[in-house]
């Protein structure tokens, strides 16, 4: 879903952390989003108004009496307008104020008056955190909006421990999340992604150059759409998405055996993976030494994780494959759809500039069993939405 030309309130309160928020500012601006950004007087002590004003291009609201909002009702105003509400960072002070119903302030008093979803996002000193007055605020507050978990790390005091504020590309995902409609909710997804590993001995193996992404744009425009989602993920250098259970698996025998654990209660199942089709018949227990000698590698077949799970997934689930050609693309991927018992197949052309491995973007085409469906380059995100549109369908 596009989130251009969305409305978000975004409530910045007094905590160290707030300098972080400019870089959540630009996320959301560049995507098309319009911020109204209110500081609070706390705020406004860690951060200036000039900034916040700059990156929003617009008024930055403080006070709740401002003659900014003449003619309108200024709380009100930004809550009827607001299509999400972010509190970043939410401090223990705001946290207990909207818990226990107090509207001191513009901050509070739009939360108190908006009927669109409010996200809050705390951080604060570990002891603060841990205080179990402020535990009881926060599951307050959780039976009616919602609430990221802080990180555990280094904070700016010195402590070490709960309280950091989440990564700020975790936090432009969850606002992506909060505010996707959920065609999904009550659904479960199951993704593979990523390439497996072979080890022919402790330092070598082979495998392929799939990095993952497209499994794990997969994985996070499923969660978007309200998805409960498990990603079953080879070996990759790609940060895990936020709120999606993953499961690490190295050989095609790790991923067969995770898929398995999952498959009769997924509703959906997008094999992404590039699954070693070979693995060696004997893994050295150590270092295979170099000699003058020609090597050779006796190696076996790995299950066809996708073949085999066909006829074991639950009634009126869906089976989605991937195949990845270097020649004669669409018979090879009919070929495959049908002798897997799949429901559609996402055929990739690997060669052509722009699409297939490593790479950010792709040129996909989609064949059922009555489509085919060509589609154009486009970012891996944006094909991760339009596989999830045809299975909507």
């Amino acid at each position: 879903m596009n989130i251009q030309g969305k409305n978000v309130v975004l409530g910045i309160a007094g905590g160290i952390a707030a300098y972080k928020i400019c870089e959540l500012i630009r996320l959301l601006v560049k995507d098309g989003v319009n911020v109204d950004a209110i500081l609070t007087r706390a705020g406004k002590e860690f951060i200036t108004p000039l900034t916040v004003q700059t990156l929003t291009s617009n008024p930055v609201y403080m006070d709740m009496f401002s003659i900014d909002f003449e003619p309108k009702i200024g709380h009100i105003s930004l809550a009827q307008r607001a299509d999400l509400i972010v509190v970043a960072p939410a401090t223990a002070d705001i946290i207990a104020k909207v818990a226990n119903g107090i509207c001191d302030d513009l901050l509070t008093t739009t939360i108190c008056a908006t009927k669109a979803p409010v996200l809050f996002v705390p951080s604060m000193n570990v002891n603060m955190w841990e205080n179990p007055i402020l535990q009881e605020n926060i599951n307050k507050i959780k039976k009616f909006y919602q609430v990221m978990e802080p990180q555990t790390g280094l904070l700016a005091c010195g402590d070490y421990g709960k309280g950091k504020l989440p990564d700020i590309e975790d936090i432009f995902e969850e606002i992506k999340m909060v505010i996707s409609p959920k065609p999904l909710l009550n659904k479960k997804v199951l993704v593979t992604a990523g390439p497996t590993i072979e080890e022919i001995d402790p330092v070598r193996f082979i495998s392929n150059y799939s990095s993952g992404k497209m499994g794990y744009w997969l994985a996070r425009i499923g969660r978007r759409l309200g998805a409960n989602v498990t990603l079953v993920s080879g070996p990759v250098s790609l940060k895990k998405p936020y709120g999606v259970n993953v499961i690490d698996a190295k050989s095609a025998k790790d991923m067969h055996k995770a898929v398995l654990s999952d498959i009769k209660s997924s509703d959906i199942i997008i094999m992404a993976a590039a699954v070693a089709d070979y693995r060696p018949v004997k893994r050295a227990e150590q270092k295979i030494k170099k000699s003058d000698a020609d090597m050779v590698i006796q190696v076996t077949k790995n299950v066809d994780i996708l073949k085999d799970i066909a006829g074991k997934r639950k009634d009126g689930s869906l089976l989605i494959g991937f195949a990845a050609e270097t020649e004669n693309l669409i018979e090879n991927a009919r070929k495959k759809l049908k002798e897997k018992k799949l429901d559609f197949i996402v055929a990739n052309q690997i060669g052509e500039e722009g699409s297939g491995f490593q790479v950010d973007t792709n040129r996909a085409t989609i064949i059922g069993k009555k489509i085919i469906e060509k589609l154009p380059l486009m970012s891996k995100e944006e094909l991760a939405y339009k596989i999830f549109e045809i299975i909507l369908k």
